[in-house]
């Protein structure tokens, strides 16, 4: 079977309020998959439920393989160290935990350290590593990068793509669209309980139209300009600019970033 996880009808409500209004998506084995939307979009209940972590009122979840879960709000006590916190999520799980693993993602610098003296950054670490001990086919990530600086996310970044690399699964929920583009191969975008669309960004892009992005950078500063027509717009804004004697240092033009597709996406809904 090359599907990791199916998901059919999946709803869930909590009392009136009604959360997930029937989710269908599949998410293939060795993929990095996003769900994603806004705040209150029903990400993180919709990952808790096909975690098993959250029972739901309808529909089937189906996960093929085994499981490792970061959760977005996740705590130990506050006196474990992360050395001792490995090694007993190791036994819970009846698995040696993997050296090489934990290195890499940077517990050994701090593994004698109590959990309370640790970093935002380095907590997130540790979660990750809690997660990944014996070697699930699946790893679900919610919000991975919160709280972390530059430097911590990149070195996140490394170690997701890696894992895809080793035939991991990875599911991310994220409301950081630059993290999500930059990772993933399929997103599904969830909006006031269901999938408005489900693919690549790529596809995303031809769902919300041919529009395209002109970047100028003059001695002024940068300027950014929506087209759907890039030789007109592009020779008109030239000779503006010509007229006006301003000296044009650097042009691009894309097809738009995920953001931008999702806030075009989000503004059709409401017109």
């Amino acid at each position: 079977m090359s599907d990791a996880i199916q998901v059919s009808e999946l709803k869930k409500s909590y009392g009136s309020h009604i959360i997930l209004k029937g989710l269908n998506f599949q998410i293939e084995k060795r993929e990095i998959f996003a769900l994603c939307g806004v705040n209150g979009a029903g990400k993180t209940t919709a990952l808790e439920c096909i975690e098993g972590l959250r029972k739901y009122d309808s529909g089937t979840v189906t996960v093929n393989g085994k499981v490792g879960i970061q959760l977005q709000s996740s705590s130990l006590p506050a006196y474990i160290r992360p050395i001792e916190a490995v090694k007993l999520f190791a036994k819970w799980n009846r698995t040696k935990f993997d050296y090489a693993m934990l290195n890499s993602l940077g517990i050994k610098e701090f593994e004698k350290k109590q959990y309370i003296q640790l970093s935002t950054g380095q907590k997130r670490r540790l979660h990750l590593a809690l997660a990944l001990i014996g070697n699930p086919d699946i790893i679900f990530l919610d919000e991975p990068a919160a709280g972390l600086d530059a430097e911590g996310r990149i070195s996140l970044h490394e170690q997701i793509r890696k894992l895809k690399s080793h035939g991991k699964t990875i599911v991310l929920a994220s409301h950081d669209m630059a993290e999500v583009e930059s990772l993933c191969d399929r997103i599904a975008i969830l909006d006031n309980g269901r999938i408005v669309f489900c693919g690549t960004v790529s596809e995303l892009a031809g769902k919300v139209g041919g529009k395209y992005f002109i970047h100028i950078k003059t001695q002024q500063g940068d300027k950014t300009f929506e087209t759907d027509n890039i030789e007109d717009t592009l020779i008109s804004l030239l000779n503006e600019l010509k007229q006006k004697k301003i000296h044009v240092l650097d042009i691009k033009v894309d097809s738009g970033t995920l953001e931008q597709h999702f806030i075009e996406m989000a503004r059709r809904k409401t017109e």
